[in-house]
């Protein structure tokens, strides 16, 4: 099976490893790339010209970064993931898929094995799911390094951040802010605005560490400033459910996700009959 709804990439500066586009490649899955019109000659080398979006630069330019410094540092890649939104509304769609570029595969968890998947059935599976229901925002998968194999986990937890691979409802009043922190902005909002986001443990992807491949927002972010900026920002965001720490020699944000207690929705038209269904555990 592929997705119902249409996958963009949001990538910079890398062309070369160009990740999860190799990975969505390997499972035949169909995917848009969005660049910058300046790394057009770059990418059409090495991937389908029809899967290329250039970047509207009117994006970049009305972009809301949370900050005054403007134009004077990169603005992250925000605008690329609204222009995905819009391209993906004005294609008719009700839901998008957005995903950074350096993920390496997706994977099945299942009997404590984290198995690589093929084909694109865990998207369409992860739709599905929140197409059951009436309040869900955003959803994706977690990544595979908090789901050991050795560990039992829920297929699903509620109410927490999305990253990196993002299933997003089109209508929701939102778009992406922040020069830094933007999917944690995002989660949080939609979060605060009553609704729910998903983390399936079912389905996971194999992402590379942000400051462990160039391009991105290494070069741009934290190969020169670190990790205190973007965590300084999101308390700045969202004072009432974040804070500063320092840990793993670093600074970093935590958010206390408890105080959103809101439940899932179904239907009224939903009837779910197969016993190879996703029961909800509460960690």
């Amino acid at each position: 099976m592929n997705p119902n709804f249409p996958l963009y990439i949001v990538s910079k500066g890398r062309w070369e490893s160009r990740l999860t586009s190799k990975a969505l490649e390997l499972m035949k899955t169909p995917y848009y790339i969005v660049i910058e019109e300046q790394e057009y000659a770059k990418y059409s080398e090495v991937i389908d010209k029809s899967k290329i979006l250039v970047l509207d630069k009117k994006y970049q330019q009305e972009y809301d970064t949370f900050d005054s410094l403007g134009d004077s540092k990169s603005k992250g890649p925000g605008a690329a993931r609204n222009f995905a939104w819009e391209h993906s509304i004005s294609n008719g769609h009700k839901w998008h898929w957005v995903m950074d570029d350096n993920i390496l595969s997706f994977r099945h968890s299942h009997n404590y094995e984290r198995i690589k998947v093929l084909d694109g059935t865990l998207f369409r599976c992860m739709e599905d799911f929140v197409l059951r229901y009436t309040n869900i925002g955003m959803a994706g998968p977690n990544y595979k390094m908090f789901v050991p194999d050795r560990d039992k986990a829920p297929a699903f937890i509620m109410n927490t951040r999305i990253y990196s691979c993002n299933l997003i409802r089109n209508d929701l009043p939102f778009r992406w802010r922040g020069r830094y922190n933007e999917d944690t902005d995002l989660s949080l909002r939609i979060l605060k605005s009553g609704l729910c986001t998903v983390q399936f443990n079912a389905f996971l992807q194999e992402k590379m560490a942000t400051q462990k491949i160039g391009g991105g927002n290494t070069a741009d972010f934290y190969a020169k400033e670190g990790t205190f900026p973007k965590s300084r920002m999101l308390v700045a965001m969202h004072p009432d459910v974040s804070e500063l720490t320092y840990k793993f020699h670093r600074c970093h944000h935590y958010v206390n996700y408890k105080v959103f207690k809101q439940r899932l929705i179904r239907k009224k038209n939903i009837e779910i009959k197969s016993k190879y269904n996703f029961v909800l555990v509460d960690k």
